[in-house]
């Protein structure tokens, strides 16, 4: 259950926190008080979407932080396979509103919106003003249906999801190789240009590495030369003061030294191996150097062969490795077309066997909606009474699709007889706004049921009913209260005497600033908050009287 909400910093609210209790707790005020603003900020704090302007005037950020107290086992299991673990039974959703972005935690850790979500899913389900309206949507009418079945669809639901997959890519794939037969010559002739282009090419995996190595020592082989030749007449060249001359010379002043010192020996010892060093360097340098000499017509051939390989590159991939790889596949579609027929027969056969899978699928998902249908059909036909609808007849009808969805082949929709001897129609063709609404009410309290969720809220769901049909709403909501906590906004008398905890919203004036307040009332003060409500701008001791007395007998109704 929803135990704490805070706010700070959000349109006419300065700053305010307020504890929820169990069963039914009501919120009332004055129109414009801010009621849906607070009830606003816990969709914000859910993941809803907001603008900057929802900011306070003046403020950096806005806040929202609701506390909800875990008991439901059903409901921390589904947290848990979320990786979310309430600590002590608590988890502590909150999000700061900025005006580019946003920062959500579960438990004071970062989260992404999406988790946000999907924890709010789990905690609370929130029923908006013209939610109801959602109900004039057939395609609501199968997520309804779907929402109240999913543990016995699951299953089939899933196996579904994964064959529709399969049979719409086996579908496309036939459709595309379903072309006359003059386009599929004009493919093939371009494949087969294609295909003897690179093949042509005899490209080498890794030759245009091998090519880019040669053509730059190519291009920058005139200067390594001149610089390899001046440095070999440096060391060892014919020139009489070469450094290969100049250690010869030294080599025969130490070799008489040699012979008359052990010191001198070791020295000249190490002079010959230096001379021995130097003439191994210059006939490596001979070496190298006669690696660069190349024609002009090699070079030509290096260049124009990189030429070649670039075009490719810039027609086919971006190495040829990838050429290579697009040849192959090039090939592969080749050999489909040439040999079509057997081709498309492989694809029909594969198109079969894929839909044969979505048929049996969506026959076995619809058999089990329609045993849910039936099931759901009658909880809301009994709820329906219960709010004054006596004479209602209610019934879920399938129709077939002439096409396969991810969904299945069903269409389903809500029919309704509002009167005894009248056929069943579309609710948007038999229902007003405030009948839609106790229809609405009706199923979610009848999916917070199969759902086990805890926390019910209802913003102005009294919209469009007045008098006895009040009261059986206002029954009802205190029924929905005895197994689940409900949070509502109401300006009926009626339901706020239901109230197991009232709340009153208030605007201030605080140093000409205008401010949303929220608090508790005390029995006597909700009898004064009824009569407000019954009463309007005078309140008259029989007005007062009359709160007491609806009180009372709401007490006794409980």
């Amino acid at each position: 259950m929803l135990h704490n909400l805070y706010v700070k910093n959000l349109a006419l609210i300065d700053e305010i926190e307020v504890e929820f209790t169990k069963g039914l707790n009501i919120l009332t005020g004055e129109t414009g008080a801010g009621k849906s603003i607070i009830l606003g900020s816990v969709n914000l704090a859910l993941g809803g979407k907001y603008s900057a302007d929802i900011i306070r005037k003046g403020a950096e950020y806005g806040y929202v932080e609701l506390t909800f107290f875990v008991e439901n086992k059903t409901q921390a299991e589904a947290l848990k396979r979320k990786d979310i673990f309430p600590e002590d039974g608590v988890v502590v959703l909150s999000r700061k509103l900025m005006s580019k972005r946003s920062i959500s935690k579960i438990n004071g850790e970062t989260v992404p919106i999406a988790l946000l979500k999907d924890a709010a899913s789990i905690l609370i389900d929130i029923h908006g003003q013209h939610e109801h309206q959602s109900l004039l949507y057939k395609k609501n009418h199968l997520t309804i249906l779907d929402a109240f079945a999913k543990e016995n669809i699951k299953q089939v639901k899933e196996k579904l999801a994964k064959a529709y997959l399969i049979y719409k890519e086996q579908k496309e794939e036939l459709e595309e190789a379903l072309t006359d037969e003059k386009e599929r010559n004009k493919e093939i002739g371009f494949l087969e240009f294609e295909i003897q282009e690179i093949r042509q090419a005899k490209l080498l995996r890794q030759e245009d590495e091998t090519l880019e190595e040669t053509y730059r020592r190519m291009t920058n082989g005139k200067k390594i030369v001149g610089n390899l030749e001046e440095a070999y007449e440096y060391t060892g060249g014919t020139n009489s003061e070469t450094a290969s001359e100049a250690i010869s010379r030294a080599l025969r002043c130490m070799q008489e030294a040699a012979g008359c010192d052990e010191q001198a020996q070791e020295m000249f010892q190490q002079l010959a191996e230096i001379d021995s060093l130097l003439n191994d360097f210059n006939r490596e340098l001979s070496d190298y150097k006669m690696s660069f000499d190349f024609s002009k017509e090699t070079f030509f051939e290096v260049e124009t062969r990189l030429n070649e390989i670039n075009r490719l590159k810039t027609k086919y991939g971006n190495s040829i490795e990838e050429i290579l790889e697009y040849c192959d596949k090039k090939e592969e579609r080749l050999l489909k077309l040439q040999d079509y027929d057997d081709y498309l027969a492989k694809l029909h056969k594969k198109m079969e066997d894929a839909e044969a899978a979505v048929k049996c699928y969506s026959g076995q998902l619809s058999l089990l909606r329609k045993e849910q249908s039936a099931k759901l059909a009658e909880a809301i036909q009994k709820g329906l009474r219960d709010l004054n609808f006596l004479d209602t007849q209610f019934e879920i009808v399938f129709r077939e699709l002439e096409t396969y969805t991810i969904q299945g082949t069903d269409e389903v929709e809500f029919m309704i007889s509002m009167n005894p001897g009248e056929p069943v129609r579309a609710l948007g063709d038999v229902a007003s706004g405030g009948e839609l609404s106790r229809i609405m009410l009706v199923i979610k309290s009848v999916m917070a049921e199969k759902d086990q969720i805890e926390t019910l809220i209802f913003d102005e769901i009294d919209v469009g009913i007045s008098g006895r049909t009040a009261q059986k709403v206002s029954e009802k909501m205190s029924f929905i209260g005895r197994n689940h906590q409900v949070i509502c906004i109401t300006h009926l008398a009626q339901i706020a005497a239901m109230a197991d905890a009232h709340y009153a919203i208030e605007k201030q004036v605080e140093d000409g600033v205008t401010k949303s307040k929220i608090f508790r009332l005390s029995k006597e003060q909700e009898i004064e908050e009824l009569a407000r409500i019954l009463g309007g701008a005078k309140i008259t001791d029989t007005v007062m009287q009359s709160a007491a007395e609806m009180k009372e007998l709401a007490e006794r109704t409980k």
